[in-house]
């Protein structure tokens, strides 16, 4: 049986991931369009469950109820669902460009649940290109595709158990489609400037916060890693006494990170990760000034479920 912590490099399957990191965008420019709006563009946030990435259930444009959007990289298809049952699949193959599949989808979710428009433009990516016109992305590595489905879902059930205690306001488990990666974030209850104008940064980041998160790696750092960030960060953040030892702050991201390849390479990888995300957030709890309480349930235990 295959480890359960695979190894994930970016540039072992650069093409696929940037395809299949453009089909995500497609989902999430519908959550976008569709989902009632949520504070820290929340409503706009993907999920991984077994099968992939999907959308949250999200009102039918023709009011016949709702449907998801997925992508399923178990059977390598993008998938649209109403809630009467009624589906469409188009496949996700070695040689099927972007557009084509996206054109395909969006046709599927008018037939099942009335016709959406979503504005094509990719974000966060240095790529250009229309997602409805994306000719250039178009690989797509089935033999690939599993170990990056794997190791995503070890690093979710590592940030799942890590906010699971936290007595203030969190987030679930979100899949994030501009950046290609899964975080939590834990919120002290106080606002925050956002760091820029920026469209996004100015929505999504108005609330103090610790985010912890994981992703497979990008051109600008071509590794699978956990990250974590305090907004806003203080004077002294970057000099945390991290853990485990691996952990490091990097400077040119402005997180500190910790490799997949020394989180796997370890006795109990799912222990390590969170040692990693828990060192993190007290040390940000602290140069914070977080309520204390608040901080230290992060580190408790819920009350029992009677």
């Amino acid at each position: 049986m295959p480890s359960p912590w695979p190894p994930v490099s970016y540039e072992s399957w650069a093409p696929t991931c940037d395809t299949l990191h453009a089909h995500s965008q497609v989902l999430g420019k519908l959550a976008v369009a569709l989902a009632p709006p949520e504070p820290e563009l929340q409503h706009a946030a993907l999920r991984l469950t077994a099968r992939g990435w999907e959308t949250a259930p999200l009102p039918a444009p023709d009011g016949s109820g709702a449907f998801v959007a997925a992508l399923d990289l178990h059977r390598h298809e993008a998938v649209a669902e109403h809630s009467d049952g009624s589906e469409r699949r188009i496949p996700l193959v070695p040689d099927r460009a972007v557009g084509e599949v996206t054109r395909e989808l969006l046709a599927a979710i008018g037939e099942l649940a009335g016709p959406v428009e979503i504005d094509p433009t990719p974000q966060e990516v240095p790529w250009t290109v229309p997602l409805d016109t994306d000719d250039e992305h178009a690989t797509y590595d089935t033999q690939q595709v599993p170990a990056y489905l794997t190791a995503a879902t070890q690093a979710a059930l590592v940030l799942a158990e890590f906010r699971a205690p936290f007595r203030g306001r969190s987030t679930s488990v979100n899949a994030w489609w501009g950046s290609f990666d899964l975080a939590v974030n834990l919120f002290s209850g106080e606002r925050a400037e956002p760091p820029s104008d920026d469209f996004i940064m100015r929505n999504a980041m108005d609330a103090q916060e610790v985010a912890v998160g994981w992703w497979p790696g990008d051109p600008r750092y071509p590794r699978a890693a956990f990250y974590a960030y305090a907004h806003p960060a203080p004077e002294g953040f970057a000099r945390g006494g991290i853990s485990p030892a691996a952990a490091r702050w990097d400077e040119t991201q402005g997180l500190y990170v910790l490799d997949w390849d020394d989180v796997r390479s370890s006795s109990d990888p799912h222990a390590t990760a969170l040692e990693f995300a828990r060192s993190v957030f007290r040390h940000a709890c602290v140069v914070c000034d977080w309520d204390p309480q608040l901080a230290a349930s992060a580190h408790g235990t819920p009350p029992p479920v009677v």
